[in-house]
Protein backbone atom coordinates (compact mmCIF):
# COMPACT_ATOMS: atom_id res chain seq x y z
CA UNK A 1 0.00 0.00 0.00
CA UNK A 2 2.92 2.34 0.69
CA UNK A 3 3.97 2.20 -2.96
CA UNK A 4 0.43 3.12 -3.99
CA UNK A 5 0.34 6.03 -1.53
CA UNK A 6 3.70 7.35 -2.75
CA UNK A 7 2.57 7.15 -6.37
CA UNK A 8 -0.60 9.10 -5.53
CA UNK A 9 1.34 11.70 -3.52
CA UNK A 10 3.92 12.33 -6.24
CA UNK A 11 1.20 12.68 -8.87
CA UNK A 12 -0.59 15.18 -6.62
CA UNK A 13 2.60 17.18 -6.03
CA UNK A 14 3.34 17.09 -9.75
CA UNK A 15 0.00 18.73 -10.47
CA UNK A 16 0.53 21.45 -7.85
CA UNK A 17 4.15 22.37 -8.51
CA UNK A 18 3.70 23.11 -12.16
CA UNK A 19 5.42 25.58 -14.42
CA UNK A 20 4.84 28.63 -12.20
CA UNK A 21 6.43 26.93 -9.21
CA UNK A 22 9.32 25.55 -11.24
CA UNK A 23 10.22 28.97 -12.63
CA UNK A 24 10.09 30.47 -9.13
CA UNK A 25 8.02 33.43 -10.34
CA UNK A 26 4.84 32.48 -8.46
CA UNK A 27 6.81 31.82 -5.27
CA UNK A 28 8.28 35.34 -5.41
CA UNK A 29 4.97 37.01 -6.29
CA UNK A 30 2.79 35.25 -3.71
CA UNK A 31 5.29 34.82 -0.85
CA UNK A 32 8.72 36.44 -1.11
CA UNK A 33 7.30 39.82 -2.14
CA UNK A 34 6.24 40.16 1.52
CA UNK A 35 9.77 39.60 2.81
CA UNK A 36 10.17 37.48 5.93
CA UNK A 37 6.40 37.45 6.48
CA UNK A 38 6.16 35.45 3.29
CA UNK A 39 7.78 32.51 5.09
CA UNK A 40 4.83 32.49 7.52
CA UNK A 41 2.62 32.44 4.45
CA UNK A 42 4.41 29.28 3.33
CA UNK A 43 3.41 27.62 6.60
CA UNK A 44 -0.25 28.59 6.15
CA UNK A 45 -0.22 27.40 2.53
CA UNK A 46 1.32 24.09 3.56
CA UNK A 47 -1.32 23.35 6.20
CA UNK A 48 -4.17 24.18 3.82
CA UNK A 49 -2.65 22.19 0.95
CA UNK A 50 -2.05 19.10 3.10
CA UNK A 51 -5.62 19.13 4.40
CA UNK A 52 -7.18 19.86 1.02
CA UNK A 53 -5.01 17.27 -0.73
CA UNK A 54 -6.18 14.47 1.57
CA UNK A 55 -9.81 15.55 1.19
CA UNK A 56 -9.84 15.97 -2.60
CA UNK A 57 -8.07 12.69 -3.34
CA UNK A 58 -10.28 10.80 -0.89
CA UNK A 59 -13.41 12.35 -2.40
CA UNK A 60 -12.26 11.19 -5.82
CA UNK A 61 -11.70 7.69 -4.44
CA UNK A 62 -15.04 7.65 -2.59
CA UNK A 63 -17.04 8.48 -5.72
CA UNK A 64 -14.65 6.61 -8.10
CA UNK A 65 -14.60 9.88 -10.03
CA UNK A 66 -13.83 9.91 -13.74
CA UNK A 67 -14.26 13.70 -13.98
CA UNK A 68 -14.80 16.53 -11.50
CA UNK A 69 -18.43 17.49 -12.11
CA UNK A 70 -19.75 14.13 -10.89
CA UNK A 71 -18.24 14.97 -7.49
CA UNK A 72 -19.42 18.60 -7.48
CA UNK A 73 -22.99 17.43 -8.15
CA UNK A 74 -22.90 15.20 -5.07
CA UNK A 75 -21.57 17.77 -2.61
CA UNK A 76 -23.19 21.06 -3.64
CA UNK A 77 -26.41 22.70 -4.79
CA UNK A 78 -26.91 22.37 -8.59
CA UNK A 79 -26.34 26.09 -9.16
CA UNK A 80 -23.12 26.09 -7.13
CA UNK A 81 -21.84 22.85 -8.65
CA UNK A 82 -22.51 24.13 -12.16
CA UNK A 83 -20.74 27.42 -11.41
CA UNK A 84 -17.69 25.60 -10.05
CA UNK A 85 -17.78 23.26 -13.03
CA UNK A 86 -17.69 26.16 -15.49
CA UNK A 87 -14.91 27.87 -13.51
CA UNK A 88 -12.80 24.70 -13.56
CA UNK A 89 -13.43 24.09 -17.28
CA UNK A 90 -12.37 27.67 -18.10
CA UNK A 91 -9.32 27.32 -15.85
CA UNK A 92 -8.26 24.04 -17.46
CA UNK A 93 -8.38 25.45 -20.97
CA UNK A 94 -6.83 28.84 -20.17
CA UNK A 95 -3.92 27.36 -18.24
CA UNK A 96 -3.57 24.58 -20.82
CA UNK A 97 -2.93 26.94 -23.72
CA UNK A 98 -0.77 29.21 -21.54
CA UNK A 99 1.41 26.15 -20.84
CA UNK A 100 1.79 25.49 -24.56
CA UNK A 101 2.86 29.10 -25.03
CA UNK A 102 5.21 28.86 -22.05
CA UNK A 103 6.92 25.81 -23.53
CA UNK A 104 7.73 27.79 -26.65
CA UNK A 105 9.09 30.73 -24.63
CA UNK A 106 11.20 28.42 -22.43
CA UNK A 107 13.06 26.84 -25.37
CA UNK A 108 13.35 30.17 -27.17
CA UNK A 109 15.06 31.78 -24.16
CA UNK A 110 17.63 29.00 -23.78
CA UNK A 111 18.19 27.80 -27.35
CA UNK A 112 16.82 30.55 -29.59
CA UNK A 113 14.21 28.27 -31.18
CA UNK A 114 11.11 29.91 -32.67
CA UNK A 115 8.30 29.78 -30.12
CA UNK A 116 6.01 27.76 -32.41
CA UNK A 117 8.52 24.88 -32.44
CA UNK A 118 8.70 24.61 -28.66
CA UNK A 119 4.90 24.83 -28.43
CA UNK A 120 4.54 22.18 -31.14
CA UNK A 121 6.89 19.80 -29.33
CA UNK A 122 4.81 20.23 -26.19
CA UNK A 123 1.60 19.72 -28.17
CA UNK A 124 2.84 16.39 -29.54
CA UNK A 125 3.93 15.19 -26.09
CA UNK A 126 0.61 16.15 -24.48
CA UNK A 127 -1.51 14.72 -27.31
CA UNK A 128 0.37 11.42 -27.21
CA UNK A 129 0.22 11.07 -23.44
CA UNK A 130 -3.47 11.94 -23.32
CA UNK A 131 -4.32 8.80 -25.28
CA UNK A 132 -3.19 6.65 -22.35
CA UNK A 133 -5.42 5.58 -19.45
CA UNK A 134 -5.52 7.61 -16.24
CA UNK A 135 -3.25 5.22 -14.33
CA UNK A 136 -0.47 5.61 -16.91
CA UNK A 137 -0.97 9.39 -17.05
CA UNK A 138 -0.70 9.70 -13.26
CA UNK A 139 2.38 7.44 -13.35
CA UNK A 140 4.06 9.77 -15.86
CA UNK A 141 3.19 12.86 -13.80
CA UNK A 142 4.52 11.24 -10.61
CA UNK A 143 7.69 10.08 -12.43
CA UNK A 144 8.54 13.62 -13.59
CA UNK A 145 8.01 15.19 -10.15
CA UNK A 146 11.25 13.90 -8.52
CA UNK A 147 13.27 15.93 -11.05
CA UNK A 148 11.90 19.17 -9.60
CA UNK A 149 12.44 17.86 -6.07
CA UNK A 150 16.12 17.27 -6.88
CA UNK A 151 16.43 20.70 -8.52
CA UNK A 152 14.91 22.57 -5.55
CA UNK A 153 17.00 20.53 -3.10
CA UNK A 154 20.16 21.31 -5.09
CA UNK A 155 19.44 25.05 -5.08
CA UNK A 156 18.60 24.92 -1.35
CA UNK A 157 21.83 23.14 -0.39
CA UNK A 158 23.87 25.49 -2.62
CA UNK A 159 22.27 28.46 -0.84
CA UNK A 160 23.00 27.04 2.62
CA UNK A 161 26.70 26.92 1.73
CA UNK A 162 26.61 30.44 0.26
CA UNK A 163 24.42 32.39 2.68
CA UNK A 164 24.54 36.18 2.14
CA UNK A 165 24.89 38.78 4.90
CA UNK A 166 22.04 40.98 6.10
CA UNK A 167 18.77 39.08 5.91
CA UNK A 168 16.85 42.26 6.83
CA UNK A 169 18.30 44.02 3.80
CA UNK A 170 17.26 41.10 1.57
CA UNK A 171 13.75 41.20 3.02
CA UNK A 172 13.45 44.89 2.14
CA UNK A 173 14.70 44.23 -1.39
CA UNK A 174 12.22 41.36 -1.81
CA UNK A 175 9.35 43.63 -0.76
CA UNK A 176 9.99 45.75 -3.84
CA UNK A 177 8.58 42.89 -5.93
CA UNK A 178 4.86 43.15 -6.75
CA UNK A 179 2.20 40.72 -5.55
CA UNK A 180 -1.26 40.33 -7.13
CA UNK A 181 -2.85 39.90 -3.67
CA UNK A 182 -2.21 41.40 -0.23
CA UNK A 183 -1.73 41.16 2.76
CA UNK A 184 0.67 38.23 3.08
CA UNK A 185 -1.75 35.77 4.70
CA UNK A 186 -4.45 36.38 2.08
CA UNK A 187 -1.83 36.03 -0.65
CA UNK A 188 -0.87 32.61 0.74
CA UNK A 189 -4.51 31.49 0.84
CA UNK A 190 -5.13 32.83 -2.66
CA UNK A 191 -2.16 30.86 -3.91
CA UNK A 192 -3.69 27.74 -2.33
CA UNK A 193 -6.97 28.40 -4.11
CA UNK A 194 -5.23 28.98 -7.44
CA UNK A 195 -3.12 25.82 -7.20
CA UNK A 196 -6.09 23.69 -6.14
CA UNK A 197 -8.54 24.93 -8.75
CA UNK A 198 -5.84 24.14 -11.32
CA UNK A 199 -5.29 20.66 -9.90
CA UNK A 200 -8.69 19.65 -8.52
CA UNK A 201 -10.02 18.06 -11.71
CA UNK A 202 -7.04 15.77 -12.32
CA UNK A 203 -6.65 15.12 -8.57
CA UNK A 204 -10.23 13.85 -8.37
CA UNK A 205 -9.60 11.65 -11.41
CA UNK A 206 -6.38 10.27 -9.86
CA UNK A 207 -8.23 9.59 -6.60
CA UNK A 208 -11.03 7.97 -8.59
CA UNK A 209 -8.57 5.50 -10.09
CA UNK A 210 -7.95 4.07 -6.58
CA UNK A 211 -10.81 2.42 -4.69
CA UNK A 212 -8.79 2.32 -1.47
CA UNK A 213 -9.96 5.34 0.54
CA UNK A 214 -7.14 5.13 3.08
CA UNK A 215 -4.45 5.01 0.40
CA UNK A 216 -5.96 8.00 -1.41
CA UNK A 217 -6.25 10.07 1.78
CA UNK A 218 -2.76 9.23 3.00
CA UNK A 219 -1.39 9.89 -0.48
CA UNK A 220 -2.85 13.38 -0.23
CA UNK A 221 -1.34 13.91 3.23
CA UNK A 222 2.09 12.76 2.08
CA UNK A 223 1.79 14.89 -1.04
CA UNK A 224 0.84 17.92 1.07
CA UNK A 225 3.87 17.46 3.31
CA UNK A 226 6.20 17.07 0.31
CA UNK A 227 4.66 20.18 -1.24
CA UNK A 228 5.15 22.18 1.97
CA UNK A 229 8.80 21.18 2.26
CA UNK A 230 9.43 22.02 -1.41
CA UNK A 231 7.67 25.37 -1.11
CA UNK A 232 9.61 26.25 2.05
CA UNK A 233 12.95 25.36 0.45
CA UNK A 234 12.11 27.27 -2.74
CA UNK A 235 10.94 30.35 -0.81
CA UNK A 236 14.00 30.41 1.45
CA UNK A 237 16.33 29.87 -1.53
CA UNK A 238 14.80 32.68 -3.59
CA UNK A 239 14.74 35.07 -0.62
CA UNK A 240 18.43 34.47 0.09
CA UNK A 241 19.24 35.00 -3.60
CA UNK A 242 16.82 37.85 -4.27
CA UNK A 243 19.66 40.16 -5.35
CA UNK A 244 20.46 37.80 -8.23
CA UNK A 245 16.92 37.00 -9.37
CA UNK A 246 14.85 40.15 -8.66
CA UNK A 247 12.86 41.26 -11.69
CA UNK A 248 13.58 38.11 -13.76
CA UNK A 249 10.78 36.23 -15.53
CA UNK A 250 12.38 32.88 -14.71
CA UNK A 251 14.08 33.43 -11.32
CA UNK A 252 15.00 29.80 -10.70
CA UNK A 253 16.70 29.52 -14.09
CA UNK A 254 18.66 32.72 -13.35
CA UNK A 255 19.77 31.24 -10.03
CA UNK A 256 21.02 28.04 -11.68
CA UNK A 257 22.77 30.13 -14.32
CA UNK A 258 24.68 31.91 -11.57
CA UNK A 259 25.71 28.52 -10.20
CA UNK A 260 26.97 27.08 -13.52
CA UNK A 261 25.89 27.24 -17.20
CA UNK A 262 25.46 23.45 -17.26
CA UNK A 263 23.09 23.68 -14.32
CA UNK A 264 21.02 26.25 -16.23
CA UNK A 265 20.95 23.91 -19.24
CA UNK A 266 19.60 21.08 -17.07
CA UNK A 267 17.09 23.36 -15.35
CA UNK A 268 15.68 24.39 -18.72
CA UNK A 269 14.59 20.82 -19.37
CA UNK A 270 13.23 20.39 -15.85
CA UNK A 271 11.09 23.51 -16.31
CA UNK A 272 9.98 22.17 -19.70
CA UNK A 273 8.94 18.89 -18.09
CA UNK A 274 7.05 20.69 -15.32
CA UNK A 275 5.22 22.68 -18.00
CA UNK A 276 4.42 19.31 -19.58
CA UNK A 277 3.14 18.03 -16.22
CA UNK A 278 0.77 20.97 -15.92
CA UNK A 279 -0.35 20.85 -19.56
CA UNK A 280 -1.19 17.15 -19.59
CA UNK A 281 -3.06 17.52 -16.32
CA UNK A 282 -5.12 20.36 -17.78
CA UNK A 283 -5.97 18.91 -21.20
CA UNK A 284 -6.53 15.33 -19.98
CA UNK A 285 -8.95 16.43 -17.25
CA UNK A 286 -10.66 18.83 -19.67
CA UNK A 287 -11.13 16.09 -22.26
CA UNK A 288 -12.61 13.74 -19.65
CA UNK A 289 -15.01 16.42 -18.41
CA UNK A 290 -16.23 17.51 -21.84
CA UNK A 291 -16.89 13.89 -22.90
CA UNK A 292 -18.31 12.72 -19.55
CA UNK A 293 -21.64 11.75 -21.16
CA UNK A 294 -20.01 10.43 -24.34
CA UNK A 295 -16.74 8.72 -23.25
CA UNK A 296 -16.24 7.11 -26.68
CA UNK A 297 -15.72 10.58 -28.15
CA UNK A 298 -12.81 11.30 -25.82
CA UNK A 299 -9.99 10.78 -28.32
CA UNK A 300 -11.21 13.12 -31.10
CA UNK A 301 -12.43 15.73 -28.58
CA UNK A 302 -9.18 15.62 -26.61
CA UNK A 303 -7.05 15.97 -29.76
CA UNK A 304 -9.32 18.79 -30.97
CA UNK A 305 -8.93 20.66 -27.67
CA UNK A 306 -5.15 20.29 -27.89
CA UNK A 307 -5.17 21.66 -31.44
CA UNK A 308 -7.34 24.65 -30.45
CA UNK A 309 -5.09 25.26 -27.44
CA UNK A 310 -2.05 25.31 -29.73
CA UNK A 311 -3.70 27.84 -32.04
CA UNK A 312 -4.72 30.11 -29.15
CA UNK A 313 -1.24 29.86 -27.59
CA UNK A 314 0.06 32.30 -30.24
CA UNK A 315 -2.00 35.09 -28.66
CA UNK A 316 -0.38 36.85 -25.68
CA UNK A 317 -2.34 36.48 -22.47
CA UNK A 318 0.30 37.40 -19.89
CA UNK A 319 -1.39 40.65 -18.85
CA UNK A 320 -4.79 38.97 -18.73
CA UNK A 321 -3.51 36.25 -16.42
CA UNK A 322 -2.27 38.85 -13.93
CA UNK A 323 -5.92 39.77 -13.34
CA UNK A 324 -7.43 36.31 -13.88
CA UNK A 325 -5.19 34.40 -11.47
CA UNK A 326 -6.34 36.19 -8.28
CA UNK A 327 -10.00 35.66 -9.27
CA UNK A 328 -9.33 31.97 -9.84
CA UNK A 329 -7.60 31.88 -6.46
CA UNK A 330 -10.72 33.16 -4.66
CA UNK A 331 -12.94 30.72 -6.57
CA UNK A 332 -10.53 27.95 -5.59
CA UNK A 333 -10.74 28.95 -1.93
CA UNK A 334 -14.55 28.78 -2.05
CA UNK A 335 -14.28 25.34 -3.65
CA UNK A 336 -11.89 24.12 -0.94
CA UNK A 337 -14.22 25.31 1.84
CA UNK A 338 -17.12 23.50 0.16
CA UNK A 339 -15.26 20.21 -0.34
CA UNK A 340 -13.63 20.14 3.09
CA UNK A 341 -16.94 21.04 4.76
CA UNK A 342 -18.82 18.23 3.02
CA UNK A 343 -16.02 15.76 3.79
CA UNK A 344 -16.02 16.72 7.50
CA UNK A 345 -19.80 16.35 7.68
CA UNK A 346 -19.62 12.91 6.03
CA UNK A 347 -16.71 11.43 8.01
CA UNK A 348 -18.87 8.58 9.35
CA UNK A 349 -19.86 7.52 5.84
CA UNK A 350 -16.24 7.57 4.72
CA UNK A 351 -15.16 5.41 7.66
CA UNK A 352 -17.86 2.81 7.04
CA UNK A 353 -17.25 2.76 3.29
CA UNK A 354 -13.49 2.37 3.84
CA UNK A 355 -14.00 -0.69 6.04
CA UNK A 356 -16.51 -2.14 3.58
CA UNK A 357 -14.12 -1.73 0.64
CA UNK A 358 -11.31 -3.32 2.62
CA UNK A 359 -13.49 -6.40 3.12
CA UNK A 360 -14.57 -6.38 -0.54
CA UNK A 361 -10.93 -6.30 -1.60
CA UNK A 362 -10.09 -9.23 0.71
CA UNK A 363 -12.95 -11.31 -0.67
CA UNK A 364 -12.14 -10.38 -4.29
CA UNK A 365 -8.47 -11.34 -3.80
CA UNK A 366 -9.59 -14.62 -2.28
CA UNK A 367 -11.85 -15.28 -5.28
CA UNK A 368 -8.99 -14.64 -7.71
CA UNK A 369 -6.52 -16.86 -5.81
CA UNK A 370 -6.80 -20.52 -6.92
CA UNK A 371 -5.06 -21.68 -3.74
CA UNK A 372 -7.74 -20.25 -1.41
CA UNK A 373 -11.29 -21.48 -0.85
CA UNK A 374 -14.07 -19.31 -2.20
CA UNK A 375 -17.54 -20.80 -2.01
CA UNK A 376 -21.19 -19.82 -1.89
CA UNK A 377 -20.89 -18.27 1.56
CA UNK A 378 -18.01 -16.00 0.51
CA UNK A 379 -19.83 -15.03 -2.70
CA UNK A 380 -22.96 -14.15 -0.71
CA UNK A 381 -20.91 -11.99 1.64
CA UNK A 382 -19.22 -10.25 -1.29
CA UNK A 383 -22.60 -9.58 -2.94
CA UNK A 384 -23.96 -8.17 0.33
CA UNK A 385 -20.97 -5.87 0.83
CA UNK A 386 -21.20 -4.60 -2.76
CA UNK A 387 -24.94 -3.99 -2.38
CA UNK A 388 -24.34 -2.05 0.86
CA UNK A 389 -21.76 0.27 -0.73
CA UNK A 390 -22.55 3.97 -1.07
CA UNK A 391 -21.85 3.78 -4.82
CA UNK A 392 -22.89 1.41 -7.58
CA UNK A 393 -21.80 -2.13 -6.69
CA UNK A 394 -20.98 -3.13 -10.26
CA UNK A 395 -18.66 -0.15 -10.71
CA UNK A 396 -16.96 -0.83 -7.39
CA UNK A 397 -16.48 -4.52 -8.15
CA UNK A 398 -15.03 -3.70 -11.57
CA UNK A 399 -12.63 -1.15 -10.03
CA UNK A 400 -11.43 -3.50 -7.28
CA UNK A 401 -11.05 -6.44 -9.67
CA UNK A 402 -9.07 -4.26 -12.10
CA UNK A 403 -6.71 -3.12 -9.32
CA UNK A 404 -6.17 -6.70 -8.18
CA UNK A 405 -5.47 -7.74 -11.77
CA UNK A 406 -2.90 -4.95 -12.23
CA UNK A 407 -1.25 -5.85 -8.92
CA UNK A 408 -1.18 -9.53 -9.84
CA UNK A 409 0.35 -8.79 -13.24
CA UNK A 410 3.09 -6.72 -11.60
CA UNK A 411 3.85 -9.51 -9.12
CA UNK A 412 3.96 -12.07 -11.91
CA UNK A 413 6.37 -9.98 -13.94
CA UNK A 414 8.58 -9.67 -10.89
CA UNK A 415 8.56 -13.44 -10.42
CA UNK A 416 8.82 -14.26 -14.13
CA UNK A 417 5.39 -15.92 -14.46
CA UNK A 418 2.27 -15.17 -16.48
CA UNK A 419 -1.39 -15.28 -15.55
CA UNK A 420 -4.24 -16.66 -17.50
CA UNK A 421 -6.79 -13.98 -18.43
CA UNK A 422 -9.25 -13.38 -15.61
CA UNK A 423 -8.25 -16.46 -13.60
CA UNK A 424 -5.50 -15.18 -11.34
CA UNK A 425 -3.60 -18.39 -12.17
CA UNK A 426 -0.26 -19.10 -13.78
CA UNK A 427 -0.44 -20.41 -17.31
CA UNK A 428 1.22 -23.77 -17.81
CA UNK A 429 1.06 -24.87 -21.47
CA UNK A 430 1.73 -28.41 -20.40
CA UNK A 431 -1.45 -28.75 -18.36
CA UNK A 432 -4.89 -29.29 -19.87
CA UNK A 433 -7.34 -27.26 -17.76
CA UNK A 434 -10.44 -28.58 -19.50
CA UNK A 435 -12.51 -31.31 -17.88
Amino acid sequence: MMKEQLKISLAFVGLLVGAGFATGLEVIQYFISFGLNGLWGVLIAGVVMTTAGAVILQLGSYFLAEEHHSVFREVAHPVISRSLDLAVIATLFCVGFVMLAGAGSNLEQQFGLPTWIGSLIMLVLVATTGLLDVDKVSSIISAVTPLLIVAVLTAFVYTLFNLPDGVGRLSELAMQEESPVSPWWLSALNYNGLALILGVSMSLVIGGAHSNLRAAGRGGLIGGVIYTILLAMAAFTLLMNIERVAGDNVPMLSLFESMHPVMAFIMTFIIFLMIYNTAIGMFYALGKRVTAKHPRRYVPVFLGLCAVGYAVSFVGFETLMVYVYPVLGYLGLAMVVLLVGWWAKSRGRFSRESERRSRIRDLAERREDPERDFGIREQSELDAELKGSDIDGDRLEQAVTSEISIKGTALDRASGTERGPGTGQEEDPGVDREG
